[in-house]
This record gives structure tokens, sequence and C-alpha cells, in this order.
């Protein structure tokens, strides 16, 4: 007899320039679909995709937050409790990939981990149907640019002809386990270790001598 299926609830940040594509991405991913009819995304959306992980469910909650809201002090109220994110750039606009640097910035001191971690964030070099940016034909600057940042990876994504989206979503669901394993870690050992006072006597019912 199985034991109950657990469920896991992550709060996935979805953010980076004007015009990138990011809502694109979220519907390719959630509900398979795409269209080239582009309205501008106001204040912040959301979309649920429930995914079956090994004898889990996983549910991520996706904050699709409007390219104009980056230096608004309203993103520190939508990043509160994120767990993972997506910056996402197009590779047609390089203005969107010099745009990235700042965007994880401001992402890294609005929001951390409860182990003083920054949260699980991977790059999507968007639209790369549409060409290649020079910087992102290279593989090996790409890599570099992601470790000198803090990325935990980056993709070549394209929401049209669904390219990279499912697997960039595995790829942060997966950090972002590892993640909450290593918050679990640094905290649950002293909610159980009692910790035990040199200066205080100690008692013991089987060990009492008359």
């Amino acid at each position: 007899m199985q034991g109950p299926q657990t469920e896991r609830l992550y709060k996935v940040l979805v953010i980076g320039d004007l015009g990138v594509g990011k809502t694109s991405v979220i519907r390719r991913y959630v509900h398979q679909s795409y269209s080239s009819n582009y309205r501008a995304t106001i204040g912040v959306d959301f979309a649920l995709k429930v995914l079956s992980w090994d004898s889990e469910t996983v549910r991520l909650q996706l904050w699709d937050i409007a390219g104009q809201e980056r230096f608004g002090n309203m993103t520190r109220v939508y990043y509160r409790e994120a767990m993972g994110a997506f910056i996402v750039f197009d590779v047609t606009r390089p203005t969107t990939f010099e745009a990235v640097v700042k965007w994880k910035e401001d992402l890294d001191t609005k929001l951390m981990l409860a182990n003083g971690q920054s949260i699980a964030t991977v790059l999507l070099a968007n639209k790369c149907d549409q060409g290649k940016d020079e910087f992102v034909n290279n593989g090996v600057k790409m890599d570099q640019f992601c470790k000198d940042h803090g990325f935990v990876g980056w993709f070549e994504t394209s929401a049209k002809d669904n390219i990279n989206i499912s697997e960039a979503a595995n790829f942060l669901v997966k950090h972002i386990m590892a993640s909450e394993h290593d918050i679990l870690k640094s905290v649950v050992p002293d909610t159980i270790s009692p910790q035990l006072d040199p200066d205080r006597p100690m008692s013991c019912s089987g060990c009492f001598k008359p």
C-alpha cells in the first residue's frame, strides 16, 4: 500500500525586460499554446503548473512580472517567498541581455532564502528561433557569465517553437528542491538537538544514591 502523495508548492518568478517573451514562455509551458498577438503585462499575472515528480505533486505558481516594474517598490512585494526565478532576455535585442545583470542584482538585494543564499535562478536566452546573439553562440562565455552572476544555468528557448521550455523548468525545479533540502539541513538540526547547559546539575532517576 502506497503512502499518501506529498505535495510541494513553489513560487517561481519570471522577470526580464519588456517584450522579451515572459508571458509567451509561461503560456507555452502551462497551456501548450502560443500567440503572436503581443499584449504587455500590466503589474503581475499568475499561472499554475502541476507536475508529477517521482512520488510527489509539485505545483509551480508562476509569477509573470511586467518588464517595466524593475525599479519599482512593488517588486519587493512580488518577490516575497519565491523559491526560484527565470530571468529572460531576447536574443535579437542585445540591450535586454545587458539588463539581465540589473534584474539579477534587483532580485538578490530584495530576496534571499532562510539560509542567506540567493534563490535558484535560470537564465533564458529566448526567441532563439529568430536568430542567435553573438554572445549566446559562445557557450563557454555564457557558462562563465552565469557563474559570475550567480545563475544556476542557462537555456536557449523559443516559446514559438517550444524549444527547451520544459527542460529549463525541470532544471529549475531540481535546483529549488536541492536548495530546499539545504535549508532544512541547516535549520532542522538546531530544532531537534537539545542544547545542554554545562552549569546545570544533571538529574537521573536511575543513578540516585541514598
